[in-house]
């Protein structure tokens, strides 16, 4: 959480992280196009070799006024592949929500499971963990027919009964479900830390 004076502005940053092709950027592009410009900043990208990746992607949404302060969320998808995992590392600072995008597809299985070890090795670095911040699990791929079952996917990655939301995020499904529930926690959790830090100053 950031917070600019000046400006009146709090800024909740929520990533979007996840293997490489897991969707990540697909379901930011999907909710870019969905805002008009008003309520949108500029669309940033990397092209990398193997994936389109959005970075430092501000999207402003507008969602009221917390403490005085005009609040807007910044999305970021990281680079699933790991030689890029020191720019993972940077965009994770500063996080106020995650959205972890997992590959429902059987053969993704490890590198999901990989991906998520690394980012709690990432939060570690922070001295965070998933259990502190707010998280959620899309499922993605869902339209496809090699995929594991929820049961499955659950078994292997959701072991701490995290929300999750299926999800084909090409198609747009479950993609602004997913964006919803992630910015309702991240508020919740934005709103406990102004109210302490009132509590502590009193």
């Amino acid at each position: 959480m950031l917070i600019d004076y000046d400006l009146k502005e709090l800024l909740a940053k929520i990533v979007y992280y996840g293997p490489g092709l897991s969707g990540k950027t697909t379901n930011l592009l999907f909710i870019f196009n969905k805002f008009d410009d008003e309520s949108k900043g500029e669309l940033i990208t990397l092209q990398t070799d193997i994936e389109r990746t959005i970075f430092f992607d501000i999207i402003p949404l507008k969602v009221g006024n917390i403490g005085g302060f005009q609040t807007r969320f910044q999305l970021y998808t990281v680079p699933g592949q790991t030689q890029y995992n020191t720019m993972r590392r940077i965009v994770l600072k500063n996080v106020d929500g995650i959205v972890f995008v997992a590959d429902s597809q059987n053969e993704m299985k490890y590198k999901n499971k990989d991906s998520l070890i690394n980012l709690s090795e990432n939060l570690s670095y922070y001295k965070i963990s998933i259990k502190q911040i707010p998280f959620v699990f899309q499922y993605n791929k869902r339209d496809l027919p090699n995929i594991s079952s929820i049961e499955e996917i659950n078994k292997y990655l959701n072991q701490n009964g995290h929300l999750f939301f299926e999800a084909s995020a090409i198609n747009g499904i479950g993609v602004m479900e997913t964006l919803k529930e992630i910015s309702k926690l991240t508020l919740h959790s934005i709103k406990n830390k102004i109210l302490a830090r009132k509590e502590d100053l009193e």
